[in-house]
């Protein structure tokens, strides 16, 4: 018979759901058997390579932050999507930086770098900063040299022919769209200042701070240049670990760091709950540290579809505009995906699979 505790709980849940509004895709779930359900690797997007090079390593005895390790860095070495790794995503200066983080389910500890330059192994260096330092996050030049310090390659260009031809056409076209608001260039491209009408007087600043937070995200945010792969593993022992590599936001303001190496915003791990990665408009899905929300929501009792489904509705009742997507995992091995604003795919590879299955959740 129910407690009277858990049926509060359900109500709870229940008008949690009777929120989510149909612009949220639909997620997909799908749970293992209780016995032979580990290993296992999740990862945003049909990264099937990675996938399989993370699933080489875990089924062939790796623990689970070595897996994810691996995976990362095999999407890195074939950039994925022009996305992760080195020759993608240029700046507005025309360069090409890493943002990465791994995460240990067992010790939490983390380890990331961000706006990472002239070093190309971005999870490499994460994971580096994780067992080598007391830290958490390393930045800038700083970090590559960390990198190089504890004997990665470097320092060398992480421009490619495809990013400075992209850049270019951007700078022929006058460098729109970009990540700039409320300012006006002094020549197409900048430098920028201030427009003379933006002074807000102490009284306006409430009513000014109510329509702002409504704005749409930008147009400009979608599959072709703002990605991330964000992965989870369970090994055989059932520890989990997750990990992410961005090459970040086509354009950005440089010095820009998304939620790519930020805990809980594009990934997050603990062992006695699960797992969870996020892609799609970083700068919008950190103000919310979605994959904490969903692993503390599975940690409550919610299975990983309500719970993904309810930290993108979350978002969503802010920012109607926003583009991005959330895969779960809790630690018996049941997975599902939640998006707003495309159509999301992400990738499994479990025991009961001979190879890396793509799971579609539409609009």
């Amino acid at each position: 018979m129910a407690t009277r505790s858990s049926l509060a709980l359900l109500s709870l849940f229940t008008l949690v759901v009777g929120n989510i509004e149909n612009p949220l895709c639909y997620a997909h779930e799908s749970k293992l058997g209780i016995s032979g359900k580990y290993p296992m690797v999740v990862s945003t997007w049909p990264f099937k390579e990675a996938v399989r090079a993370a699933w080489s390593a875990v089924d062939g005895g790796l623990n689970a932050v070595d897996a994810v390790v691996e995976g990362c860095s095999a999407c890195e070495e074939l950039r994925c999507d022009g996305t992760v790794g080195p020759g993608g995503s240029p700046d507005e200066n025309g360069e090409t930086t890493i943002d990465a983080m791994v995460m240990n389910g067992v010790t939490m500890e983390v380890g990331a770098v961000a706006a990472m330059r002239y070093v190309k192994d971005g999870i490499r260096a994460a994971k580096l900063v994780m067992q080598r330092t007391k830290h958490t996050l390393l930045v800038g030049e700083q970090a590559s040299a960390f990198a190089i310090s504890m004997g990665l390659p470097g320092p060398m260009n992480l421009s490619s022919l495809e990013s400075r031809e992209k850049w270019t056409t951007w700078k022929e076209n006058h460098c729109q769209p970009n990540f700039r608001k409320d300012v006006v260039p002094a020549d197409n491209c900048g430098p920028y200042h201030l427009k003379n009408n933006m002074d807000i007087t102490e009284g306006e600043y409430s009513d000014f701070n109510q329509i702002r937070i409504f704005q749409p995200s930008m147009s400009h945010v979608g599959l072709d240049n703002h990605d991330t792969i964000s992965m989870a593993a369970i090994d055989k022992m059932g520890h989990i670990a997750v990990g992410t590599s961005t090459n970040g936001a086509t354009f950005k303001i440089p010095g820009r760091v998304g939620d790519g190496p930020i805990p809980g915003s594009s990934a997050y791990a603990d062992n006695e709950v699960g797992a969870c990665g996020a892609t799609g408009d970083g700068d919008i899905m950190m103000r919310f540290l979605p994959c904490y929300q969903v692993v503390e929501s599975m940690r409550l009792g919610m299975e990983p579809q309500l719970a993904a489904k309810d930290a993108i509705a979350r978002i969503a009742r802010k920012f109607p505009d926003f583009v991005g997507a959330i895969f779960a995992i809790n630690k018996k091995g049941v997975h599902a995906g939640a998006c707003h604003g495309w159509t999301f795919q992400y990738s499994v590879r479990s025991p009961e699979m001979e190879d890396v299955e793509v799971f579609t959740v539409n609009p």
